[in-house]
């Protein structure tokens, strides 16, 4: 059972978030998309970078260039959709990236926030990312949002 997206009363965020968001499975991810832009903007925050990329595969290698960037942002956002097919091609794609992307975040001590889904079918893509009580962007955003509040506060 999914749990909806509680809206956190945020208050103002300066910095800039970069959100990478995979073109492939566009119906599923655009919303995500456009769910994270909305909450970081209802959130106050004016620069928001949008990278997008051909799959979830790809995303790791802008997330790796994004975190060398001289003025590194306050958090990347990571969007993307994975659905299982009969072979365990989309397995390995998952574990990639996520293994990857658990990397670039400890060793750039950034926030990578990882809302790429694998799911296993087309139900579960528009339960997670076409619902607004449970769409997985607007819940990326938000975490963005509150890691870089902590990261700041380490400071």
């Amino acid at each position: 059972m999914l749990t909806p997206v509680k809206q956190k009363r945020m208050r103002r965020q300066t910095g800039s978030f970069a959100i990478i968001a995979s073109r492939y499975n566009a119906r599923y991810v655009d919303a995500m998309l456009a769910a994270a832009e909305k909450a970081l903007t209802k959130a106050g925050v004016t620069k928001i970078r949008v990278v997008r990329v051909p799959g979830a595969f790809e995303i790791p290698a802008v997330a790796a260039k994004l975190a060398l960037a001289e003025h590194p942002c306050s958090a990347i956002i990571c969007l993307g959709v994975i659905l299982r097919g009969q072979s365990d091609h989309a397995q390995q794609i998952a574990n990639a990236v996520s293994l990857s992307l658990a990397q670039l975040q400890t060793q750039h001590a950034l926030p990578v926030i990882h809302e790429v889904l694998l799911l296993e079918n087309e139900a579960q893509a528009e339960a997670r990312c076409l619902d607004k009580k449970h769409n997985r962007g607007a819940e990326a955003a938000q975490t963005a949002l509150e890691m870089a509040r902590v990261m700041e506060s380490l400071k």
